[in-house]
């Protein structure tokens, strides 16, 4: 039985250990033991990159803000739809994510961040999102935590309530899109 290796370690805002672990060439991010992504399943996150890109391709010069990078999956299918004129701003909370993604997890994800159309913000999403002008996005797509409900962050709920659903709402472009990743169904 081939063992799971720690790749590394970093501590959320919160206090929370966030552990990168790689087994047989697959890999999982645990939040205080619990696993909270894996490379073995990632089918909603890609359908949500390319439910994104769906309307990021039919524009030129379109903007897309990705809350959440993780394990580079949302992002990698959002890329790989998305016209050569589109831009995506990934917020990412935890600067390890990044630094993984850039190193390693590059056999994932290859060099994503590398990208030109990719500008990571390091901030909090909600950061981004308070902070942006009427009208900016075409898209937003929230691939954070563990959708409304939060395991990383529970402030993260401020995004679902009424007034976070009504600022999302506002930074949309007319005819744009907002997308949720969730674990679970969620009224």
């Amino acid at each position: 039985m081939k063992p799971n290796v720690k790749l590394a370690e970093a501590t959320t805002p919160g206090g929370a250990r966030l552990i990168l672990y790689e087994h047989d060439g697959a890999y999982c991010i645990r939040l205080n033991g619990q696993i909270l992504m894996h490379s073995s399943a990632t089918t909603s996150e890609v359908r949500l990159g390319e439910l994104a890109a769906e309307i990021l391709s039919n524009q030129p010069d379109s903007l897309a803000l990705l809350g959440g990078l993780g394990l580079g999956f949302t992002l990698k299918s959002l890329l790989a739809k998305a016209g050569p004129g589109a831009k995506i701003q990934v917020a990412e909370l935890i600067p390890a994510i990044v630094d993984w993604n850039r190193t390693l997890l590059t056999r994932l994800n290859g060099a994503l961040l590398d990208d030109s159309r990719v500008k990571v913000l390091l901030q909090d999403v909600w950061t981004v999102i308070e902070g942006a002008a009427p009208d900016q996005y075409d898209a937003v797509v929230l691939d954070i935590d563990n959708g409304p409900t939060a395991m990383v962050q529970e402030c993260n709920s401020r995004l679902y309530s009424p007034k976070g659903l009504l600022r999302i709402v506002g930074v949309l472009k007319p005819g744009g899109r907002a997308l949720f990743w969730s674990a679970r169904q969620n009224p």
